[in-house]
């Protein structure tokens, strides 16, 4: 079963950007495409430049992929799947994300 973590609300939020919230003690980034009705959630630590950098990350599209591009070494993360586009053998986690009433939640588990 999903448990959903308030983290923010919807306003904290940056369009076309990323940002990061602590859900139980993990890094997740946190990205929001307003004109696109999107919203992903992944773990921030990028396993490549082994940092937690990815919400600081530009986001994207190659071929079709919402991506986000790591600002250490530029390795893309499919934000619906978190698997590495440059090396299929890497991912970062992916998390269920929405917005209710106004606040951000994450959901773990399940």
């Amino acid at each position: 079963m999903t448990e959903w973590i308030d983290v923010c609300g919807a306003d904290d939020l940056q369009p076309d950007s990323g940002v990061c919230a602590l859900v139980q003690g993990q890094q997740v980034a946190i990205f929001y495409m307003p004109k696109e009705s999107a919203l992903f959630a992944v773990g921030n630590y990028d396993p490549i430049g082994q940092a937690n950098v990815l919400s600081r990350g530009m986001i994207g599209d190659i071929n079709g992929r919402i991506v986000v591009a790591s600002p250490l070494y530029k390795q893309h993360f499919d934000l619906q799947t978190g698997v590495c586009v440059e090396d299929a053998a890497v991912s970062v986690p992916v998390y269920p994300i929405r917005i209710e009433n106004g606040r951000v939640a994450v959901g773990i588990g399940g």
